[in-house]
């Protein structure tokens, strides 16, 4: 029996787990219980006349990275309507209203075979686009039985996920072989994934880098900037843990040079705010949340932003802006956005998730530990030619990362030439 036959019959026979999983999420409110079915494969709309692309993202980051792509197929294959599916409801939340026009979103099913099938059934997509590693056996095997073309796009594969796969060569190498398309990140996934079974992967670039963000809501940063006025501020975007405890260090150590100083703090998981919030306190640190609606006052030492999809409101007003992820060892973050705002960008030591991006810039913001954080901070701070210049390096790097979606839809024009009406009557 092969692995994928295995895999077949565990998820056939954990109908009555994967149920009760799923409402329990929906108790706690992790699942839209209004739109439950959708997650058992049952639509919540009529599926559109014409030829259909199903792009299926996880959650919130893979969504937003797909953005650009979903707006030049909009643009490209106006014939063919889109459905977006993802499997979580805080990415429903953050994509609401930011979707093209003619796109569909729905909650993806579980892979079930049966609830699978019946997705398949109802939407019938002539071409699906898996995003990031989003390598589901069930949906993946069902949609080709049915001659629907594949393709994995802005693949990633990490070293830790490479050498998983690696002991289960049965189930990934006919997984990745059976895609028409596989388009990496960069050449170093390409290989990852090549060595576990892809067929001539390409690597176009990066989505992530390429999605435009999004514009803060006027009111809250009309209010935020009324709030900062003239103060001398800097932010950490996407901290993870010790990270807010390393700002709220360089904070105390520069607010007697800078009067005023203001510290903004993005925690990468917003859930934390409550954790962030209680240690700076600790340090006797006056604290503003945005999740709590506290306004930004004149005795506000440092703001908390502990809600999805609202970074850009402080990258509007940061100017400096430290990219989490990198002083702990956690890869580091995407410095593209802090550089379409202008932003002065610094990181930590490890950036190997954005190793190129790092190197366009030149060495510049790379710092070592707290101690040099503190010392760049307080350099930028007191010289704005150089956060000018610093500010405008990062924007320009930016800008080259917003060719990648139609150099993917260029590797993907032999499978979307397929969906062309007057190709198909040719």
């Amino acid at each position: 029996m092969t692995a994928l036959a295995v895999y077949r019959g565990l998820t056939r026979a954990s109908a009555p787990l994967l149920r009760a999983h799923l409402k329990r999420r929906a108790r706690r409110g992790k699942e839209d219980a209004a739109r439950l079915a959708e997650r058992f494969g049952i639509a919540s709309t009529e599926r559109p006349a014409g030829p259909l692309v199903w792009l299926h993202a996880a959650s919130v980051g893979e969504a937003l990275s797909v953005l650009p792509l979903l707006a030049a197929l909009r643009r490209h294959t106006p014939h063919a309507a889109v459905l977006l599916t993802t499997g979580t409801r805080s990415s429903a939340e953050v994509l609401a209203g930011r979707l093209p026009a003619g796109t569909i979103h729905q909650y993806a099913p579980l892979d079930h075979p049966v609830w699978v099938a019946r997705f398949l059934d109802t939407w019938r997509p002539d071409l699906a686009l898996f995003a990031e590693s989003e390598l589901w056996p069930n949906a993946l095997t069902q949609a080709r039985a049915r001659g629907t073309a594949t393709a994995l796009v802005n693949a990633r594969m990490s070293a830790r996920s490479y050498r998983a796969w690696r002991r289960l060569p049965g189930l990934i190498r006919p997984l990745l072989a059976g895609f028409d398309a596989v388009l990496a990140q960069n050449p170093d996934q390409a290989r990852r994934l090549a060595a576990l079974g892809a067929r001539a992967p390409a690597a176009p670039g990066n989505l992530k880098r390429a999605a435009e963000p999004a514009s803060p809501n006027p009111a809250a940063l009309a209010e935020l900037r009324a709030g900062l006025g003239t103060r001398p501020r800097w932010l950490a975007a996407s901290t993870h843990p010790g990270e807010e405890a390393a700002a709220a260090s360089v904070h105390t150590s520069l607010a007697p040079r800078f009067p005023g100083l203001a510290t903004l703090i993005a925690p990468r998981h917003p859930e934390r705010g409550d954790a962030v919030a209680r240690e700076l306190r600790a340090r006797g640190l006056a604290v503003a949340r945005r999740s709590r609606g506290e306004p930004f006052r004149p005795e506000t030492d440092v703001y908390i932003l502990d809600t999805l999809g609202e970074l850009s409101l402080l990258y509007s007003v940061a100017e400096i802006a430290f990219v989490g992820g990198s002083l702990t060892p956690c890869g580091g973050h995407n410095p593209v956005e802090p550089g379409h705002f202008g932003c002065a960008v610094l990181h930590g030591p490890d950036m190997a998730n954005a190793g190129d991006l790092v190197a366009e810039l030149d060495g510049a913001g790379r710092v070592a530990d707290i101690a040099e954080l503190r010392e760049a901070v307080a350099a930028l701070l007191a010289d704005p030619a150089a956060r000018d210049r610093a500010g405008r390096r990062a924007r320009a790097m930016a800008r080259r990362q917003t060719d990648v979606p139609d150099a993917v839809l260029a590797r993907l024009a032999p499978l979307l030439a397929r969906l062309d009406p007057a190709a198909s009557a040719a």
